[in-house]
């Protein structure tokens, strides 16, 4: 049984991530959003958590749903509790891309925009890898522009995430979204050209 050729989205805050998968959806591309799965995760009844709660007390709201705030809380400055919320949730986000692949398994190419896929090892299970990327001043007045963003939490952020030049040597596809919608829109179109020209994997 073939399976969808599976391009791998990745890139660090403020680089453009969201508008570009935005473009894979526009041209019919089933695009799995790792970001909206965790927080399915999260909500109540979501499978991740009632083991939260259970690890972490405290960190759930009165609707079952977690607490963001009081989560990151519960970790921030401590390693071995971080480690142990990732033990609980990345094995929950991976099966959630497996069956969002399982769903989709007619078609010619599928993206996994995942944040951290670098970072996860999320990489491992795609067949090529696209990473948007803009210069440092570009990246920086994006998010600072966002509403509660300040300039301490942006350097957290950045803190948690492989460095920019590190993904983009590690990547099959760069895209600048620096440059304008105009080019990145044509950079999604030949990568589609060329990922739909590639035999369908086994």
């Amino acid at each position: 049984m073939s399976r969808p050729v599976i391009l791998g989205l990745t890139g660090s805050i403020g680089m453009g991530k969201s508008a570009t998968a935005a473009m894979f959806r526009a041209r019919g591309v089933p695009v799995h959003d790792a970001d909206a799965a965790v927080h399915a995760l999260y909500a109540p009844g979501g499978a991740a958590a009632r083991a939260i709660g259970a690890a972490f007390p405290g960190t759930l709201a009165e609707d079952g749903s977690v607490d963001r705030a009081r989560l990151r809380a519960a970790v921030i400055g401590k390693p071995e509790r971080l480690a142990a919320l990732e033990a609980l949730v990345h094995p929950l986000a991976r099966q959630a891309a497996s069956d969002f692949l399982a769903a989709h398994a007619d078609a010619p190419v599928a993206v996994l925009d995942i944040p951290l896929l670098f970072e996860t090892g999320g990489d491992t299970r795609c067949d090529a890898v696209l990473v948007v990327t803009a210069p440092a001043e570009v990246q920086r007045a994006r998010v600072l522009a966002r509403p509660g963003m300040e300039a301490t939490a942006f350097a957290a952020i950045l803190a948690k995430q492989m460095p920019d030049a590190e993904k983009r040597a590690r990547a099959d596809f760069v895209l600048d979204t620096s440059l304008g919608f105009a080019h990145a829109e044509a950079e999604v179109d030949a990568i589609l050209r060329r990922l739909r020209a590639t035999p369908a994997p086994p």
